[in-house]
């Protein structure tokens, strides 16, 4: 059973003067469980829309969302999911530490499991020093963490993200990617939405682009970068002991390794030259 199945979604809103604004057009997406899947778009593509829809905060003008087979409509799918919203905010009189209590207890976990959970979370998002003060005094960065931890605590099956690096710093990013890796070792599903394209390419394992509310590439990240390759740097040492570099087509490769070796050059590295995700996704977005 895949963890999340869309199926024809379509949304259409109404804006300024009653005229009508389409943020989907008949999206069809399915994630298999236990994957990381990374959700590109630039601003206004619908990726918010589309999160919005899984998680039963809007209702779609048309189509189907399924969570682990449960229709998105039913409360009870969102039992497995972990959210973090594009903007979170918080009872900011609370802090850290009781407004993880306060979510453990709304999901239902056990007091003596909660509290640990909360601590290691804490912990995990470098908030333990600042738990026990009031949100309303957190930067963006650690309100953003917060969230992650909200998301976190009750260790669902599911995490849905909407932008989770946004305001973060460089320190932060790398720790929510590497959130993002151990839970993929769990065995986890990531469904997370952003237009920071290197962050697709260091976490996931299949990637989605949308564009002006049209779903128009679905790849997986390795085939991305194969088919991205343009050539090959070869680094070696010359008999004569002298160090080289010689830059090859993919085609030229296999030729210009066995003139290297039958030469009796030590190669040292063989590195791709390619295009990166970032490529990938403007190529993508041009054309649409």
């Amino acid at each position: 059973m895949n963890a999340l199945s869309i199926t024809g979604l379509s949304k259409t809103y109404r804006g300024k003067k009653l005229q009508k604004v389409t943020a989907l057009v008949g999206l069809d997406l399915e994630v298999a469980a236990g994957e990381v899947f990374g959700f590109l778009g630039p601003n206004g593509a619908g990726k918010s829309t589309t999160i919005k829809s899984v998680m039963g905060l809007i209702r779609p003008t048309a189509g189907a969302v399924k969570v682990y087979g449960v229709p998105a409509t039913d409360p009870s799918s969102r039992s497995r999911i972990g959210y973090l919203p594009e903007n979170p905010s918080f009872f900011d009189f609370m802090t850290a530490r009781e407004y993880l209590t306060f979510v453990g207890v709304t999901c239902g976990m056990d007091r003596s499991v909660l509290h640990k959970e909360s601590e290691r979370v804490l912990g995990l998002l470098d908030l333990a020093q600042a738990a026990d003060r009031p949100i309303r005094g957190y930067s963006k960065g650690m309100v953003q963490r917060l969230g992650l931890g909200q998301a976190l605590v009750h260790d669902p099956d599911m995490y849905i993200l909407d932008e989770p690096m946004s305001g973060l710093d460089p320190i932060g990013r790398a720790l929510v990617k590497d959130i993002i890796l151990d839970l993929k070792q769990r065995g986890k599903t990531v469904f997370f939405s952003t237009h920071i394209t290197a962050d697709v390419e260091a976490v996931c394992d299949r990637v989605g682009v949308i564009a002006k509310g049209v779903l128009e590439a679905v790849d997986s990240v390795d085939s991305i970068l194969e088919k991205g390759i343009l050539g090959y740097v070869i680094r070696f040492c010359s008999s004569d002991g002298s160090d080289g570099v010689k830059r090859v087509s993919r085609e030229e490769l296999d030729a210009a390794m066995r003139q290297l070796l039958e030469s009796k050059a030590v190669i040292k590295s063989v590195e791709p030259e390619r295009k990166d995700m970032e490529s990938f996704f403007l190529s993508v977005v041009v054309r649409s």
